[in-house]
């Protein structure tokens, strides 16, 4: 049976098309779509359970993005030689997805879900991963799944002043700002990017752009669904309800709860036990044959627990932990904590806290790159951990998940640009972020105390950075909102949006946004922009009084280095036949050698945690690169002995002839018992054959001439 095979396309303002097609592949799916720009091709595929596991009361939706070697003509690398589990980059493209899709499915739907997006076709210059989002709302709308969308998200960047959809790899590279933005046609739900320092008015224009290109894309998905006959989506029952147990539980505890909220103690634990002992107290009074389902009543209690929260923040001016809008947690931090590190920072804000390090490494430290679209390697690395004791939990070290992933990497994106270029900065950088306590806006914390142990470590980073998690609460029954500065675990769980903003005192560095609601206007985005800047220049000002510059020397622990250039076509005499030169060397001195061909010249990174170590290999190898100059006197060391003369090594990797008759004034008959293999001499260059380059030397001459008889 031929397919049924349907086609829509959006293009985009320069004239590329991007095709959406479904019908074709995957037809045992719910609903599988097929997105293609240029010769990039994306394969999404959904399938929903009809029925949810008994006891879920959630949507467990799982969201995997995998980019196929076969799709950029290589074979994966490793002993297995094929595709294993999801790289890092596969597994923050899986969570933009993710974070734009989750929010748009009913709150009562609670069915095993499963989003599978495959790269199938790879090209350079239409990247994959702006492209991922749209492929799964794609095939979610050719499905009967329920679901608020269509969505759709697109990259926007700014290149030589001019905001560009979707761009190539170059123009991306380029782009002074680069943004990955979600929405439905009406709202924004999703924001992730980095910039050099640019201003929110520059933020805002860039997500209006995005948001005209993701309208259109929407539109043609209305279009795609109509056209697979897939308006219509499946019916559920998917949740227990009891309305009159609910009604009984907030009449009878709202207002208790509301009370505990109203005493807006500090003290998180506090907060918790107080309230958890009203449940409990509850739960207890219905003795143990009572038929209500306990289940049902903490379902409930968590709904009043949210709206007495919310109601308090809107109509008390003030939060939950007391503070006001716009304030901040009390900060401390410290450097310089750890003695062996080469870098590290303890930065604490409230209840949240992080023990960072900065360890600096050779060129052989770097991070290998091996993925279908990009083969490389990556000098700055940044890693976050979250255990389970930052939370008063006990559960297993199982390694970092996701979550840690995407935490890591939006630290790594507000504080790569402010590092200092590879000439002036030849080193492996690794952050290590350990969060000791978390009470909301651990990621954070980890730009902070990254930053701090940076400039611990004497890393010349161009400005000092400094992160704030926003959030907001609203009623839109009576138009009210509260945007929250700083917020708490408990703010980020029962609020509308979590806006995460990083930056110099010049400008933003880095974004992350998460909107729960509909309807989040341009007006309320600025507004919260603006005291997000407010919020950020005074946990700046705090972190400044720790440490305001970078250190003007490393630490004793931390490695040095010398940067030497040499010409090309010396390269070879460093290394040695085989390596042994620099072998020699770093056996010799001790120090660590890297050796690059950059453009028309060579680059010699020399690292060593003394002093002398990288004094004495410099010298070595400026001695092997330097020209030999005639009527210079070099002190030689005997390489071979031939019945003609010996051959001196005058310089390293310079051999020389020292003719038997200018070994001394007195006339030599053989060379038994003159020199030795490996005896020092001075000897003096008279000459360099201007044919074959070949080097003469004299010892003679350095020898006092006899008096003739």
């Amino acid at each position: 049976m031929l397919p049924n095979v349907i086609t829509k396309s959006v293009r985009l303002e320069d004239g590329r098309e991007i095709t959406i097609e479904t019908g074709k592949l995957a037809k045992q799916a719910d609903g599988a779509a097929v997105v293609r720009m240029g010769d990039t091709m994306l394969l999404a595929t959904v399938v929903s359970t009809k029925e949810a596991r008994e006891g879920v009361d959630f949507l467990p939706m799982s969201v995997d993005y995998q980019e196929k070697f076969a799709s950029a003509g290589r074979i994966p690398g490793g002993f297995l030689k094929r595709e294993g589990r999801l790289s890092d980059h596969e597994i923050l493209i899986s969570r933009l997805v993710d974070r734009a899709l989750r929010p748009l499915f009913p709150d009562d739907y609670h069915a095993e879900t499963q989003v599978m997006i495959s790269l199938i076709s790879a090209d350079q210059e239409a990247l994959p991963d702006a492209l991922a989002a749209l492929a799964a709302s794609a095939a979610l709308a050719v499905s009967d799944i329920p679901f608020g969308g269509p969505i759709s998200e697109v990259r926007v960047a700014k290149v030589e002043g001019e905001y560009v959809i979707n761009p190539t790899k170059n123009q991306k590279d380029q782009a002074t700002l680069e943004m990955i933005v979600a929405g439905t046609e009406d709202n924004i739900m999703m924001v992730e990017g980095e910039m050099h320092e640019c201003s929110e008015e520059e933020m805002l224009e860039a997500i209006q752009v995005a948001h005209k290109a993701i309208k259109e894309q929407c539109r043609v998905q209305v279009e795609l669904m109509e056209a697979a006959g897939k308006t219509e989506k499946r019916t559920y029952n998917h949740e227990e309800n009891d309305e009159e147990l609910r009604k009984e539980l907030f009449d009878k505890l709202y207002d208790q709860v509301y009370a505990v909220v109203a005493e807006a103690s500090p003290n998180k634990a506090v907060r918790g036990e107080k309230v958890k002992e009203i449940r409990d107290s509850y739960i207890e009074s219905l003795g143990e044959e009572t038929e209500v389902n306990i289940e049902l009543v903490k379902k409930y209690f968590k709904e009043i627990h949210k709206k007495a929260s919310r109601e308090f923040t809107l109509s008390a001016g003030k939060r939950v932990d007391g503070r006001k809008y716009n304030e901040v947690r009390p900060i401390w931090s410290e450097v310089d904590y750890l003695p062996s590190a080469h870098g590290s920072a303890v930065f604490t804000r409230g209840e949240t806290q992080s023990l960072t390090t900065v360890t600096l490494g050779t060129k052989l430290d770097e991070q290998m790159i091996d993925s279908a679209m990009l083969v490389g390697s990556n000098k700055f690395l940044l890693h976050y951990n979250f255990p389970a004791f930052s939370t008063g939990e006990a559960r297993p070290n199982r390694g970092p998940g996701r979550r840690e992933v995407g935490h890591g990497n939006l630290a790594l994106r507000a504080l790569k640009n402010v590092l200092p270029n590879e000439e002036e900065n030849p080193y492996t950088i690794r952050v290590v972020s350990d969060i000791l306590e978390s009470n909301g806006s651990s990621s954070m914390a980890t730009v902070c105390a990254g930053t701090l142990a940076l400039m611990d470590a004497g890393i010349k980073i161009s400005a000092p950075v400094s992160g704030i998690a926003m959030g907001m609460i609203s009623d839109n029954e009576s138009g009210r909102y509260a945007i929250l500065s700083d917020i708490l675990g408990d703010e980020d769980h029962l609020g509308d949006m979590d806006f995460k903003v990083t930056g110099t005192e010049k400008g933003i560095t880095a974004c992350q946004m998460d909107i729960k609601i509909d309807g989040l206007s341009f007006d309320v985005l600025r507004e919260a922009l603006m005291q997000a800047n407010e919020g950020r220049l005074h946990i700046l000002n705090e972190m400044k009084k720790t440490l305001a510059a970078p250190r003007e020397e490393f630490k004793p622990t931390a490695p040095r280095f010398v940067h030497i250039q040499i010409p090309k076509d010396m390269i070879g005499a460093v290394i040695g036949p085989g390596g042994k030169v620099v072998q020699e060397i770093q056996k010799d001195t001790g120090a660590t050698i890297v050796i690059e061909e950059k453009d028309n010249y060579g680059v010699v990174n020399i690292f060593a945690s003394a002093k002398e170590a990288t004094d004495a290999a410099s010298q070595r190898i400026r001695n092997i690169v330097a020209l030999p100059e005639v009527g210079t006197i070099y002190e030689g060391k005997v390489k071979s002995i031939m019945p003609f003369g010996a051959f001196v090594e005058f310089m390293p990797g310079k051999d020389g002839l020292l003719h038997i008759s200018e070994i001394k004034w007195e006339r030599i008959e053989n060379m038994e018992g003159i020199l030795e293999e490996g005896e020092e001499i001075s000897v003096k260059l008279i000459d360099v054959d201007k044919k074959t380059g070949k080097y003469r030397l004299s010892r003679k001459v350095l020898l006092p001439k006899p008096e003739k008889k």
